[in-house]
């Protein structure tokens, strides 16, 4: 069931809510927070009831395990949950990769069936391990089995996030002011919902009729133009932009609809001024759980200069490949990992080479911010790629290696250049994909809003929509970017019901969210 569909919309949500509404007036607590799971079980299984026994099965084993470990039963036993985790999370993500690579390796052809890639698997495993990790440090304090199923099945961040984290997210469900639907609550839950949906089915959509083309023709080998690679390239980054804020928010905005907040995933990573600020905006709670169970456990930079940057590689590669299956995203993580060992030896080196005060002038900024922002463009192409050479023909065409050539509508402007410049060869072709210039309006466009306005917990910032958001948030955000904050006005509403109404006659087209796949 998608956030962006009117199974969703008209029929799943108004029941839930409702039924939450009630049992909060007639019913106990506990009562409550079972039917919040009733209802996240049956959201999990309407795309393949079998898979239901799967999360079901993972759940029980973890509160198994997690409750030896609260008894003090050691290490071992730690080992052994994680490892169970991690094998059931790659059977069912990795195993045919690794058999595909087995048959290059040793000339065999073994086989497996197809399987199909449970939905959230990363996700609540994740999840899970956080909290058998934390049981077994003796931080996890609520242990009831309830309030356990809840924190791992809600069905708001279940299915591609945020990576939630126990410490957060139990203490909320135990309190009794949250149960029960508040007005106040509701009002900033479903303004949240109506501006995710929107950058879903109206913007992110709108850049993927741009991107997919591009990136086929790629793959069939095909001779992008210059303008064409990247207009494509930067149509997928806009898509996933997006894509994957539309669902933060609107994930947080449902959540918040049932008094629950959650925590900030994603804080406009196109705005960064170098790689290692990008990821402090991007996929926030996966980069959170990456140092915390992974790089600051391997030894972060604790151990010196070297060790830090060895550390930094270690954990993107495995950043990249739980995204994907794939050789194009452990390349895309360890692309990532080398650009963060060039930006945190160049945050070194600058210390010793720049001016006490007065080094960054707005003029650097922007370079700065511009440089990383292509950079993030060139790394979604492995990203986004099916294959290495379908990667590769997008980057051949991306350096210019086919030379200069203008799609076939710039025709006029190829001529005036190449009147300009007679040494360098100015051609028109391409496969036809921008032949129209409505397509690099919207495309620029979207890149203007994702530059230039504020995001939506920037603008709701006063009633505090996410968790953490302190850390981002600028507190005079309102004078920079002229736009008066959320304050539920009449003439605001009149703006979100605007777009709910755009938004909602878009769903006849709905598609999938892309971290779906992941």
């Amino acid at each position: 069931m998608l956030f962006n569909s009117y199974t969703f919309i008209f029929a799943f949500l108004p029941v839930v809510l409702v039924g939450f509404h009630l049992t909060s007036k007639h019913f106990q607590h506990q009562h409550v927070l079972q039917w919040l799971i009733l209802s996240s079980l049956f959201f999990y299984g309407w795309w393949n009831p079998a898979y239901l026994l799967l999360i079901v099965g993972s759940i029980l084993f973890n509160y198994l395990i997690s409750d030896f470990l609260r008894q003090r039963q050691g290490k071992p036993v730690l080992i052994f949950g994680i490892t169970l985790n991690l094998l059931l999370l790659g059977y069912y993500k990795y195993a045919n990769f690794f058999i595909e690579n087995l048959n290059q390796i040793t000339n065999n052809n073994y086989h497996l069936e197809t399987i199909i890639l449970p939905l959230a698997i990363s996700f609540f495993t994740f999840q899970q391990i956080t909290y058998l990790v934390d049981a077994y440090r003796g931080i996890t304090k609520d242990h009831n089995f309830t309030h356990y199923c809840l924190f791992v099945t809600f069905f708001p961040q279940l299915i591609a996030g945020p990576i939630v984290h126990h410490k957060e997210m139990l203490p909320q469900f135990l309190k009794r002011e949250n149960m029960g639907l508040r007005i106040d609550n509701f009002s900033i839950g479903l303004t949240i919902f109506i501006i995710g949906l929107f950058k879903k089915v109206v913007i992110a959509d709108t850049m993927a009729d741009y991107a997919t083309p591009t990136f086929s023709v790629a793959e069939q080998g095909a001779t992008l133009t210059l303008l064409e690679a990247w207009g494509g390239a930067l149509a997928y980054s806009l898509q996933l932009y997006f894509d994957f804020s539309g669902y933060s928010d609107m994930a947080i905005g449902i959540a918040r609809i049932f008094n629950i907040t959650l925590p900030i995933n994603f804080f406009s990573p196109y705005k960064a001024h170098n790689i290692i600020d990008f990821w402090r905006r991007w996929h926030i709670t996966l980069s959170t759980f990456l140092r915390d169970y992974i790089y600051i456990p391997l030894g972060g930079n604790r151990k010196g200069g070297t060790r830090q940057l060895t550390n930094l590689m270690i954990t993107m590669l495995l950043g990249g490949l739980w995204h994907g299956a794939g050789w194009s995203f452990i390349l895309w993580g360890g692309l990532h990992g080398l650009l963060l060992i060039v930006n945190h030896s160049w945050l070194a080196l600058k210390k010793h080479l720049a001016p006490p005060s007065g080094f960054q002038t707005r003029a650097t900024i922007t370079v700065a911010r511009t440089i990383t922002l292509l950079t993030i463009i060139a790394s979604w192409v492995l990203f986004r790629a099916e294959t290495l050479d379908g990667a590769i023909t997008m980057y051949h065409a991306m350096i210019g290696a086919n030379g200069i050539a203008l799609p076939k509508s710039m025709s006029g402007i190829a001529d005036l250049l190449q009147t300009t410049l007679p040494n360098i060869e100015i051609t028109t072709g391409g496969v036809g994909i921008f032949s129209k210039g409505s397509a690099d309006a919207k495309i620029i466009l979207t890149l203007l809003i994702a530059l230039y306005l504020p995001n939506t917990l920037e603008w709701m910032g006063r009633v505090q929509p996410a968790l953490n958001l302190e850390q981002y948030t600028q507190v005079r955000y309102r004078y920079r970017y002229r736009i008066s904050p959320w304050n539920s006005t009449v003439a605001q509403a009149r703006w979100i019901a605007l777009a709910a109404i755009i938004a909602i006659l878009s769903l006849s087209s709905a598609s999938e969210f892309l971290y779906f796949q992941f």
